[in-house]
């Protein structure tokens, strides 16, 4: 069935449906394009949301990245990206094969549903104006055959008149045949007229117009295909995209199980551990003894002279040993050129250092002053004020400093240093290893551009045409260099990752091994080794040896006095054993063997800390607890 056929009358209600399909077509491709807008704003949107939660810090500089749950975030920032490019592709496809190709589809319907309508009008056009002629010719027709009528009943008339004129009556005769004549041509001017008509009548309603029809049946048809199609390609665009879409999702699903709990755990551990070995356990202070206490010479901590152990050593604020400057020129604290060595270093103001021996008891570990005597007890004979007030006054000078965990963390204006020693030991080792696993990579590819500089050299020496040799002695004397100075660089950097690894292995030794060993060594660092005491009667010159400054400490737990002096040759004082086997990590100290004989050079001054000569050759300090003592 076709139009032409069933619709052969129906030009008007074909004119008005396939105007309605291409309507159709323009609201279709519109949609479309208001789809497109639609998901190109939402990747837009994605892309943004992605942006702001993704971090900003490359993943390198960024240590939350190594912890699987930001790794698994940002995968999944990356999979909604990802998403987002898949919007993107479908909006373009879309506006592509859809929007364009059905825009410029419906134009070219539009110029064919006009030529086909122009000519179905035209041939209206001519059939009407067939049908006018025929009119035409029909009335004219009429009007001759009443004419003529009337002519010969003119003539008739005349001639049955008496009166009429034979030259009247032939005149009517003459009109009325010619009036006959007239009436005859019209006549067949009309049936040939109306047989033309007919003719090109049944043309119109038999062939052309159903050809038209038929062309706009097509017509219709093929846009009604075409918009099929169209509509296939919304969905077929999103099946596309449908695998990578499943990828990404199954993406974020991955990311989702690549949490791992126990690993970021251990990620934590590996980022932030210090290397430190935990502090040793607070030495009880027996306030209940005066401060003037009857000398034994049984005690390693008492001099033979009777002198008290206060006033041989003393202990300052923060932590540090101070010799304060005595002007009666006592021993116990090196007369006034120590009080001169105090004012050089700004420890404090020349107005809080009294005329006499003070001698402060020691600071707890907490960094706060320790009251030798009792409340009512005795004042030292060589002040005239209690002990205790000489402390306050001087701390009012200088404030004590807590070893608490926040001077373990460190602050923001720490110094970085180049051999990374601000961080604390875990840490600059493995910040060692990899500057120095850098520059191993740097010097490999010195060299091989050295090797290369060289192929190319004797090349060119044995093929002088492809360059001259001399040309690539620059850049090889560069290349030897920089092999030079990489060099240089590694053996410092593997210098300073040996010492590193020392300090941690030593340090997590100790945290061990502190269950099967004696109490830590004391919290106050040890004397000086560069300076000497005599049968602990010459003038005590030590002073405590601050560790390497280390990341998470606000400021050194100890200061060290660098003071230069001459050494006297001493003789053992005694010897003694060790019992425990000790590390001399820090400087001023001396290691020692489980079992091994040592020599007596000085008591412990009340510090903890003995010093003593090993048979190899080398003194130091260890640990008063880790020995058995025997004076001569």
């Amino acid at each position: 069935m076709d139009w032409g056929t069933e619709l052969w009358d129906q030009f008007e209600v074909l004119e008005r449906h396939t105007q309605w399909g291409l309507d159709l077509l323009d609201r279709y491709v519109k949609f479309v394009k208001e789809r497109t807008e639609v998901e190109q704003a939402y990747a837009k949107q994605l892309r943004s949301l992605v942006k702001k939660y993704m971090p900003k810090r490359p993943a390198k500089d960024d240590p939350e990245s190594k912890f699987s749950q930001q790794q698994s975030f940002v995968q999944i920032l990356q999979e909604v990206n990802d998403f987002a490019g898949q919007r993107e592709l479908v909006a373009e496809n879309l506006s592509v094969r859809v929007c364009l190709e059905l825009a410029k589809y419906s134009q070219e319907m539009k110029q064919e549903r006009k030529m086909h309508f122009q000519e179905g009008r035209r041939a209206q056009q001519q059939l009407e104006s067939g049908f006018k002629q025929l009119e035409n010719s029909k009335r004219k027709f009429e009007r001759d055959c009443r004419e003529a009528e009337k002519a010969a009943q003119t003539a008739e008339r005349l001639d049955q008149d008496i009166n009429a004129t034979k030259a009247d009556v032939e005149k009517a005769k003459q009109q009325a045949h010619l009036r006959s004549h007239m009436a005859e041509e019209s006549k067949n001017e009309y049936a040939a007229q109306l047989q033309r008509f007919n003719r090109d009548q049944s043309h119109f309603y038999f062939s052309q117009m159903p050809q038209i029809f038929d062309k706009l049946q097509d017509m219709d048809e093929r846009r009604a295909t075409h918009l099929g199609a169209g509509y296939g390609l919304l969905s077929e665009t999103e099946l596309e995209v449908v695998p990578i879409i499943a990828k990404c999702l199954e993406g974020m699903k991955v990311a989702a199980e690549a949490v791992n709990a126990k690993n970021d755990s251990q990620v934590l551990i590996e980022l932030h551990k210090s290397g430190f070995a935990r502090p040793g356990d607070v030495e009880f202070e027996d306030f209940s003894q005066p401060m003037n206490r009857v000398p034994s010479d049984s005690s390693l901590g008492t001099p033979s002279d009777g002198r008290r152990l206060r006033e041989e050593t003393c202990f300052g604020v923060q932590g540090w040993k101070l010799d304060i400057g005595c002007k009666g020129g006592g021993k116990c604290c090196g007369g006034e050129g120590e009080r001169s060595s105090l004012l050089a270093h700004n420890l404090m103001p020349s107005r809080h250092l009294p005329d006499f021996c003070p001698c402060p008891p020691p600071l707890s570990p907490l960094g706060g002053p320790l009251p030798s005597a009792l409340p009512n007890g005795p004042p030292s004979p060589r002040s005239g004020l209690d002990p205790l007030a000489i402390l306050s006054e001087i701390s009012k000078s200088v404030k004590p400093r807590l070893a608490s965990f926040r001077s373990l963390r460190g602050s923001r204006g720490t110094v970085v240093t180049e051999d990374f020693s601000h961080l604390p030991p875990e840490q600059q080792r493995k910040r060692l290893q990899q500057q120095l696993e850098e520059r191993n990579r740097e010097l490999q590819k010195e060299m091989d551009q050295r090797e290369a500089l060289k192929k190319m050299k004797d090349v060119y020496e044995k093929t002088p045409q492809m360059g001259d040799p001399a040309s690539l002695e620059p850049r090889i004397t560069e290349t030897l260099n920089n092999i030079e100075r990489l060099k240089l660089e590694v053996q410092k950097y593997e210098a300073w990752l040996a010492e590193a690894e020392s300090r941690v292995l030593s340090n997590r030794g100790d945290t061990l091994g502190r269950h099967t060993r004696p109490p830590d060594p004391p919290a106050s660092a040890p004397p000086d080794s560069s300076s000497n005491s005599n049968n602990g009667s010459q003038e005590n010159k030590e002073s405590s040896e601050e560790p390497p400054s280390e990341e998470g400490q606000d400021a050194p737990i100890y200061t060290e006095f660098d003071e230069e002096f001459e050494e006297e040759p001493a003789s053992p004082i005694g010897h003694c054993v060790a019992i425990y086997h000790f590390e001399g990590s820090s400087e001023g100290t001396i290691s020692m063997a489980e079992g091994e004989d040592l020599s007596l050079m000085e008591e412990d001054k009340g510090d903890g800390w003995t010093r003593v000569r090993r048979k190899q050759g080398g003194e130091g300090y260890v640990p008063t607890s880790y020995l058995r003592v025997m004076l001569n």
